[in-house]
């Protein structure tokens, strides 16, 4: 496939600022911005290039004959049809990186706010309400130290995690696909069927994992019957790695602790739905990859599988097709 000198780049998401910070380092290639999906479908016959994850269709290459290469502005990429790109003969890279410590660090955020009872406190602050100190366990701040934490899921973002996870002291239990690539720094790893066995001994259950086959529904109700009761899921991984029927029953019936969740089997999260309302639910709007250095760290994945398309060579930055 021969690949454009100049080639023209199209930046598609409604609220990233791609264009702003490309254009700040000079703009080596000539670019244009869309924010809809109208705007993008009608303008997609203008691009080599399209930097894109939310607003992508798999309908678009159809419309495109011109579009040679699609760096997707998310680390997950369960939305691409891998064959749609094989027929047209278009590149696939993923940002697979991009949002390692920004991921890492939301959730341990995530699990802090459980333990400490940060997002409670915000409540009581909200109506002018000091809890004051607390004789019961159960409504008691905790602290991680010397707690075990299960990390389901070793790339990128599950490595910075469990670097994180130690320096408060944890015990780290790791799961991933192929234990023997390593432990990524936990005290142990296993592989991903031996999860039920692991799931008594945890303290906090931490989803970092891809949505696959073999990850979707991995979280059930047989997982929550075998979690401590006291136990927090934390989930940043994708909304369908757990079941979340199971996740809200679980929450009713006070089966487990808490859950504190970034990602959703529908997104936006229903106004309807009782992950809302759920005194033991904690909820941010999937932002656990946004920093104000992810539109630079995409660029640099960008122009890096750029120059390599432009000499011709077959392997990129986080290939996918």
């Amino acid at each position: 496939m021969s690949f454009p000198s100049r080639p023209s780049i199209c930046f598609a998401h409604v609220a990233y600022r791609c264009g702003e910070r490309f254009a700040a380092r000079g703009a080596p290639f000539p670019f244009f911005e869309v924010r809809s999906l109208p705007e993008l479908e009608a303008r997609i016959g203008e691009a080599d290039v399209l930097v894109v994850s939310g607003l992508w269709r798999n309908t678009l290459p159809a419309l495109s004959p011109r579009l040679k290469f699609v760096q997707s502005l998310s680390a997950g990429t369960d939305q691409y049809d891998r064959a749609v790109f094989a027929r047209h003969g278009i590149r696939l890279a993923s940002a697979a990186g991009a949002n390692a410590n920004a991921v890492a660090e939301h959730a341990v955020g995530l699990l802090l706010g459980v333990t400490r009872r940060l997002f409670l406190a915000r409540d009581d602050q909200h109506r002018r309400h000091w809890s004051g100190m607390k004789g019961d366990f159960a409504e008691r701040e905790d602290e991680l130290a010397g707690k075990t934490a299960l990390v389901v899921g070793t790339g990128r973002i599950g490595a910075k995690l469990i670097r994180l996870l130690k320096a408060f002291d944890m015990r780290v239990i790791a799961v991933r696909q192929n234990p023997e690539a390593g432990a990524a720094g936990a005290d142990e790893v296993h592989a991903a069927a031996a999860l039920p066995s692991l799931l008594p001994q945890a303290d906090a259950v931490i989803l970092v994992c891809p949505l696959t086959e073999a990850t979707r529904g991995l979280i059930h109700a047989g997982s929550f019957a075998a979690m401590k009761p006291t136990a927090i899921l934390v989930n940043c991984a994708r909304g369908p790695v757990v079941e979340e029927a199971a996740l809200i029953a679980a929450l009713a019936e006070g089966r487990i602790r808490a859950a504190a969740l970034d990602v959703f089997a529908t997104e936006p999260l229903p106004p309807e739905s009782p992950l809302w309302r759920l005194p033991n639910s904690f909820v941010t709007p999937h932002t656990g990859g946004e920093t104000c250095a992810y539109e630079n760290n995409v660029l640099d994945l960008m122009l890096e599988n750029i120059a390599r398309l432009q000499r011709g060579e077959a392997a990129l930055v986080n290939q996918v097709v």
